[in-house]
């Protein structure tokens, strides 16, 4: 694969890659996506900075694909193809970002993926913290996408929402998850916490 032929900005996002990333995608489109899930191989330090550089690939693979020019030509669209699962696959494997997560999401509800869909949310409760979930919630206006995130927090332990109740960003995301599972799951102790969030926060108006 030719990467200066599949467009200048992919080509400009693919420069920008570290060695290893670079290293890591070229491995894995040489093996097959199995090579990704294998820890041995390559060996791949991730990170957040991995994170943004797949993403970005990504984004500018996707929007490459959108043009006419290569709608038009199958083998290079295969290509780019190629490449956007290699990375989504790696950002499925690894990533616990918000911004990931979406990304990922709009892309599995656009093709009506919903398996791939159904899977994002298996890792969202596998990986993420309850403060990233609820940065998923803060960031994101598309329901299905909102309705996982808040399903997965209803889902975590009250001590790990309730330091989201001191964070201004977040005190509404955590007290509808606590909602949740004070009247969905019967919890008392969603129940007593929210009483207690909702009468400090009576009387802070006042």
């Amino acid at each position: 694969m030719m990467i200066k032929e599949l467009g200048g900005k992919v080509e400009s996002v693919w420069e920008g890659l570290r060695p290893v990333t670079k290293n890591m995608l070229e491995g894995a489109l040489q093996a097959g996506k199995s090579n990704i899930l294998n820890p041995k191989t390559p060996k791949f330090f991730y990170d957040a900075h991995a994170d943004f550089e797949v993403s970005r690939l990504l984004s500018a693979l996707d929007e490459r694909s959108k043009s006419k020019e290569i709608r038009k030509d199958a083998v290079k669209l295969g290509e780019i193809n190629q490449l956007a699962d290699i990375c989504v696959l790696v950002l499925e494997s690894q990533s616990a970002s918000a911004e990931v997560f979406i990304q990922l999401a709009e892309r599995a509800i656009k093709d009506n993926d919903y398996n791939r869909l159904d899977k994002l949310g298996d890792h969202l409760a596998e990986r993420y913290s309850a403060g990233e979930i609820a940065e998923i919630v803060r960031q994101t206006d598309m329901p299905q996408i909102r309705a996982i995130a808040y399903e997965t927090l209803a889902m975590m332990s009250i001590s790990a929402l309730v330091p989201l109740l001191d964070d201004p960003l977040y005190a509404g995301i955590a007290a509808g998850a606590l909602e949740q599972k004070a009247f969905e799951f019967d919890s008392e102790e969603a129940r007593d916490i929210l009483e207690q969030f909702d009468s400090e926060n009576g009387q802070g108006g006042n």
